[in-house]
């Protein structure tokens, strides 16, 4: 079937609308309706070849939501009209070690919602930013949010899981002190995430004008990182850091501030490396540096359920699909609270 969508034809060029063909539906597929599309800052950096190996076309998008129009002859568990979820993986080896684990992000084989490989046309995979996607049952979720969210339910598919996986696995819960570096797409989940978790939460920005914000997410204190004397405050206090910048930076000024045998997680991707941590700070107080990648197929249906449960959704600004130029160009420069969602509907006029 073809579809409107909208990709890119080089990493140089704009996003403009283009048409697209998606494959009918085999045995085990679901045909999903798109209603709405986070932008993650991925999009832009794959998109503009920022992150090497870009395919082109490039349609981007993999925090989908929209309701079930066709199934497969052998789909179980979601019908019709059921309200769905596909984040950042359309299918895997389904055998390794990581997939039988239910850790498929970490499948050698894993292939992205776009510009992964595929046997539809036109060779790798094209993301949500468009009209319908058709997507094995693995990966498909289910959304108990109330549809009047489901927009705001869109970035949980990426940012939602990219920091709950990290703060589930490193056993963040009450009676910790837990630092969230970066107040973004990312870190207002962090926040609102460990909050919910029962942790006391330190947000660490570099701008004064986020702190009420930042309070206002669930954050307990909040530490403007550019002020030495509020960041020694903090030497030795923190069980565990979640850095979702995506920048390179010190990571030095943060690793100190954990306790002994405390872990620092970069969840945040840059286009260029950090300068290198002084080793020192990690042996002298068996500190831990790690790195966490979105979930896999399992612990993203327990984050929507654990969301739902506690009424988080993301905080976003709705948009029209032909504003996406628009939207990346103030995403470049911190000009949203906190993650653009695209209208899909606005596809179609």
């Amino acid at each position: 079937m073809t579809i409107k969508a909208f990709g890119a034809q080089a990493g140089d060029l704009p996003l403009e609308p283009i048409n697209i063909t998606r494959r009918a539906p085999g045995a085990h597929d679901v045909q999903i309706d798109i209603a709405f599309c986070g932008v993650c800052h991925s999009d832009l950096h794959q998109v503009r070849s920022e992150w090497p190996g870009t395919l082109y076309p490039c349609v981007p998008g993999h925090e989908i939501v929209g309701r079930v129009s066709a199934l497969g002859a052998h789909v179980s568990g979601v019908q019709v009209g059921d309200l769905v979820g596909v984040g950042c993986i359309v299918d895997s080896c389904k055998h390794c070690d990581d997939c039988d684990d239910g850790l498929e992000n970490y499948c050698d084989h894993l292939v992205g919602t776009y510009n992964g490989p595929t046997p539809d046309a036109p060779g790798h995979t094209l993301g949500g930013y468009s009209q319908q996607i058709v997507v094995h049952e693995r990966y498909v979720l289910r959304i108990r949010h109330p549809e009047a969210q489901l927009a705001a339910v869109a970035p949980l598919l990426c940012a939602g899981i990219t920091t709950y996986s990290p703060l589930k696995h490193w056993k963040v819960g009450p009676g910790q002190k837990v630092g969230v570096v970066g107040i973004g797409g990312l870190g207002h989940m962090g926040i609102k995430l460990a909050h919910a978790m029962g942790a006391h939460v330190v947000a660490f920005t570099t701008s004064e004008s986020k702190r009420e914000a930042a309070k206002a997410l669930g954050a307990d204190e909040v530490v403007v990182s550019r002020n030495a004397d509020d960041m020694a405050a903090h030497v030795k206090s923190l069980d565990f850091i979640l850095n979702t910048v995506a920048a390179p930076h010190d990571l030095d000024a943060f690793l100190v501030l954990l306790k002994r045998d405390g872990t620092m997680t970069l969840v945040g991707a840059p286009a260029t490396p950090h300068p290198s941590p002084n080793v020192f700070n990690l042996i002298m107080k068996r500190r831990s540096l790690a790195g966490s990648m979105i979930g896999g197929i399992p612990e993203t249906q327990e984050m929507l359920d654990f969301c739902a449960e506690h009424g988080i959704v993301s905080d976003i600004e709705m948009i029209r699909m032909d504003e996406i130029n628009k939207a990346y160009e103030r995403m470049l420069k911190g000009d949203v609270k906190y993650r653009f969602v695209i209208d899909c509907a606005t596809l179609a006029v």
